[in-house]
């Protein structure tokens, strides 16, 4: 048997060097739970919605099962039967040196922080580096999304170091 492994580095970015007109598309999700490295999500992208499953594995790469279900459930559950505010944002996908990278432009609670992540064969491929990126954040919990969800920026960007505080953008 085959397990469904994801493994994604994550980093803040600090300009706006990446866009080039694409199509954003929404994403609006929730956790049921996020707890000792498993995390219950439910989200919308654009029309479809998704139920997925993550364990975390090691540094970058973490079990990720997936499964698609009818949009007006996920989104029953994301604003019933969640605990708290979805997360929302925009994702951008921008292709740099042979890689498909993934640029999440956050709203609400979250405004003002702009991640990118950049999904991967195996742990250790080497990957060159966007001049739009800043910090990875990889290893950082608090930019988990399950994390972001628990306690957005807006209740702690306060407490980041200043190269990390300086990549979020100011809300108006």
């Amino acid at each position: 048997m085959t397990l469904p492994l994801e493994i994604e580095r994550k980093f803040l970015v600090l300009s706006e060097e990446w866009r080039d007109g694409g199509t954003p598309m929404p994403i609006h999700q929730a956790y049921f739970m996020s707890d000792d490295g498993v995390a219950v999500r439910v989200r919308t992208v654009g029309e479809v919605g998704y139920l997925t499953v993550k364990a975390k594995k090691k540094k970058a790469s973490q079990f990720e099962f997936e499964y698609r279900i009818p949009t007006d459930h996920a989104e029953f559950l994301i604003h019933t039967v969640c605990k708290r505010t979805p997360i929302i944002k925009h994702r951008y996908r921008v292709r740099y040196a042979g890689l498909d990278w993934d640029v999440d432009v956050f709203e609400g609670e979250n405004a003002g922080l702009v991640m990118a992540e950049v999904e991967l064969v195996h742990e250790d491929q080497p990957v060159v580096l966007p001049p739009w990126v800043g910090a990875e954040v990889t290893d950082e919990k608090r930019f988990r999304n399950s994390q972001l969800y628990k306690k957005p920026v807006s209740a702690w960007k306060e407490d980041l170091p200043p190269p990390m505080a300086a990549a979020l953008r100011p809300v108006a």
